[in-house]
């Protein structure tokens, strides 16, 4: 008899030990789902890291990693747009348009060098052909040098496309917008625009 109640005991011990075992397997997984794919949470108006910024919010990403380097662009005379940014900025989401925009009418004519500062290398000093030498420590931020290397506009936050249109239509001595077509947007989606006549 002592024998059977010693055995019904390990038993029990047994079967409690693999439902606690099973229960903490499930709380684990639960958090896990829970906690593991807040990435999902992020969005377009939060701070939260939610992947490459152009590709999420501007659908484009063939500005990230930038075709040429501002060293190679100003070696060529080619004006050039350096925006810096964090793929973890609400301001920085936000404005991925209007550089995806600056790209759709100047990536041909000028080097469109979007810039995690994340990326920066860290020195004492940097040169002229360097993106560390326009970087004033804030994001976003859009510097824009002319064919000859001199900078022609920099500014903090989000810039308004027209603005900048207005300093590249005197890099590239094109038409006053008032005196040229406008294009009108027409909007397909939250992100991403069409331009229509």
């Amino acid at each position: 008899m002592l024998m059977g109640c010693k055995q019904k005991s390990t038993r029990s011990k047994k079967s409690r030990l693999v439902k606690l075992g099973l229960g903490m397997l499930i709380a684990l997984c639960a958090s896990l789902w829970i906690f593991g794919s807040s990435v999902a949470l992020a969005g377009i108006d939060d701070d939260r890291f939610d992947g490459n910024i152009f590709v999420v919010y501007a659908g484009n990403g063939s500005l990230v990693p930038p075709k040429i380097s501002l060293a190679e662009s100003l070696k060529r005379e080619m004006p050039a747009i350096v925006v810096y940014y964090l793929d973890d900025s609400r301001d920085c989401k936000q404005y991925t348009a209007v550089v995806s925009r600056l790209q759709e009418f100047y990536g041909r004519a000028a080097s469109i060098i979007p810039v995690s500062v994340d990326a920066i290398a860290v020195k004492d000093s940097y040169q002229p052909n360097e993106v560390g030498y326009y970087y004033d420590g804030i994001v976003p931020q859009t510097v824009i040098l002319d064919q000859q290397g001199k900078v022609v506009f920099n500014d903090k936050g989000q810039v308004k496309y027209e603005v900048m249109d207005d300093v590249l239509r005197k890099v590239f001595d094109l038409l006053p917008r008032s005196q040229s077509l406008e294009l009108k947007r027409r909007s397909f989606n939250e992100f991403n625009s069409e331009l229509v006549e």
